[in-house]
């Protein structure tokens, strides 16, 4: 599997909080099967941050595609070649 970060951008009207439940049912769906990785989003700047992980992108873009939301969405998926985070870090040693 390689890893990939998904850089949307998303516009709001009236009906978009109506998607919002359906769409964070299927994201944490997602996380629980360890298909994604990370998820943020910032309504300030009205965009979102997905790390995915997918043999292609392709296979991305269809994850993308199943979200409620993404008719509000325009993103870009780009492959990372690098990814770090506490996650994937040995715990730090408690001494009794």
């Amino acid at each position: 599997m390689k890893k990939f970060q998904a850089i949307i951008k998303f516009f709001m009207d009236e009906q978009f909080m109506s998607f919002v439940p359906p769409h964070r049912t299927y994201i944490n769906f997602l996380l629980n099967k360890g298909t994604l990785d990370s998820y943020a989003v910032s309504m300030e700047s009205q965009t979102c941050w997905i790390t995915i992980n997918a043999k292609d992108k392709a296979e991305a873009d269809t994850l993308l595609s199943k979200s409620p939301l993404y008719k509000y969405w325009t993103y870009e998926i780009e492959e990372l070649f690098v990814y770090d985070s506490q996650h994937y870090r040995l715990p730090a040693l408690q001494f009794n």
